[in-house]
């Protein structure tokens, strides 16, 4: 007899949505010199939940000359340990409000809350802890004796994981000595808007960081700037490309993450039911939004019809809806861009003669959805292989010996992650040395820790972010 999960929603109470927001630039919320506005929505729902500002060229020479201000005579001249209790009482508010963090998170990207609430606010705030750590301990890290902050940091973060890829930029960078402006996606900017409010609480120095929304315009704005000593960028690898040609021969550092098709190799002595719940937490975790997200499934030839057969009846367990409740999955696709990009390659790999299968699902009528899907039969030639569809889409491959997984797995353009599941120690070492990826996970799969670098080889960007490493980008 199956039982039912009665509904769990998380109460939207807890959030308070402004109707509209300016920037944050030197301190306080200012209005556009110039900029039109735009609506964020929910993409569970299409409802618009605000009107935020699109920062013109005028509001990006504020905000940089803000950031240039505070370093020169606020945040640049405070003594290390200093620097080190904002962060600390950063940490601390971002616990204290986690709920109303977590809530508006999935609101305005359509995360499940049991991701937001447990993964994403969690990390957000131990990165803050961790770089407070790092802040009077700059002389001991690797870098000389007496390593300097650069200046002003321009930070530009994705959609998938708003508020955690905001964590991932600027605690490294304040920890340095730095200060910032930073623009946020503009389909998922409220979060970031509310850690400007958490720096007005914290009494961050004015200036020290900023905030600007906008499109891509925006970003190119804030990046191309004179004034800028760092230009560090998460997102597509397109635009990666972009950015690294703007900023060619300028004395501006450059860290990017950008995309992935990671693997996910399966061998014949790895523990089957614990490899399943890995291979599905790497693909249908935050509805496959993540960069390095296991997307290709390599499983060897002897196992893979039981591997799948378990994956399918896991896959058929996954509760697909409302963001909001707890006994949620797989939540919303983040755009209604996105979601024409996923059915797109979707359709491409039923074109090519992959086989779809999805399970029983019945998605909501409004807002953007797409159900857990696999495609077999595939080859390294179709599409669903070689692109990032940055969605719940798993192509499954198959490989007979340990030289032929590293073959196909490092058959692509891209190098930021992978994960090999076997019982055999001496196995999972020899793979991690010869897969060209910048994370290697063994028997698990999307784990991260602030004290460990990420990062990526090839289309993937270079620079690391997290650990000492995540320093390392912010110092002279």
């Amino acid at each position: 007899m199956a039982f039912e999960y009665a509904p769990a929603p998380e109460s939207r109470s807890v959030v308070d949505v402004r109707e509209s927001y300016g920037l944050f630039i030197d301190g306080a919320f200012v209005d556009s010199k110039g900029g039109e506005a735009f609506k964020t929505v929910n993409p569970a729902t299409e409802e618009v939940l605000a009107e935020v500002t699109a920062a013109a060229s005028a509001d990006v020479e504020l905000a940089v000359a803000a950031a240039r201000r505070a370093f020169e005579t606020s945040w640049g001249r405070l003594p290390a340990r200093d620097r080190a209790k904002y962060l600390f009482r950063i940490a601390r508010i971002i616990q204290e409000r986690a709920r109303e963090l977590a809530v508006l998170e999935s609101l305005d990207n359509g995360k499940p809350i049991r991701e937001s609430r447990d993964v994403d606010i969690p990390l957000v705030a131990a990165h803050f802890f961790y770089y407070a750590g790092w802040a009077d301990k700059l002389p001991y890290a690797g870098f000389g004796p007496s390593p300097r902050p650069l200046g002003v940091a321009a930070q530009v973060i994705p959609w998938n994981f708003p508020l955690l890829m905001l964590a991932w930029k600027i605690a490294p960078a304040l920890a340095a000595g730095n200060t910032v402006v930073l623009k946020p996606a503009e389909t998922t900017p409220l979060t970031a808007l509310l850690f400007a409010e958490i720096c007005q609480q914290a009494e961050l120095p004015p200036g020290t960081v900023n905030i600007i929304t906008g499109a891509g315009d925006t970003g190119r704005l804030l990046v191309e700037h004179p004034d800028v000593d760092k230009v560090a960028f998460t997102g597509s690898t397109d635009v990666g490309r972009q950015i690294a040609r703007s900023v060619a021969g300028s004395r501006k550092k450059l860290t990017l993450e950008l995309g992935g098709k990671a693997a996910n190799i399966v061998f014949d002595d790895a523990p089957i039911d614990q490899a399943v719940e890995g291979i599905v937490n790497g693909i249908f975790f935050n509805q496959g939004h993540v960069c390095c997200a296991g997307s290709r499934l390599l499983v060897q030839e002897s196992v893979a019809e039981e591997v799948l057969d378990s994956l399918k009846r896991r896959m058929a367990q996954l509760r697909v809806g409302d963001p909001l409740d707890k006994n949620t999955d797989v939540g919303a696709i983040n755009s209604a861009a996105q979601l024409a990009r996923i059915k797109e390659l979707s359709e491409a790999g039923s074109a090519e003669g992959a086989e779809i299968w999805s399970p029983p699902c019945e998605l909501p009528d409004r807002g953007f959805w797409f159900a857990p899907t696999i495609f077999t039969g595939v080859s390294q030639a179709h599409r669903i292989a070689r692109e990032e569809i940055f969605g719940p889409v798993l192509s499954v491959l198959t490989f007979r010996t340990p030289a032929e997984a590293v073959e196909k797995a490092n058959n692509t353009p891209y190098g930021l992650s992978a994960g090999v599941w076997t019982e055999k120690g001496s196995r999972i070492l020899s793979m991690a040395d010869k897969l060209r990826a910048g994370v290697v996970w063994a028997n698990t799969f999307n784990k991260f820790d602030p004290t460990s670098p990420f990062g990526g080889y090839k289309e993937s960007g270079y620079g690391r972010e997290g650990g000492r490493h995540g320093l390392e980008a912010y110092l002279a």
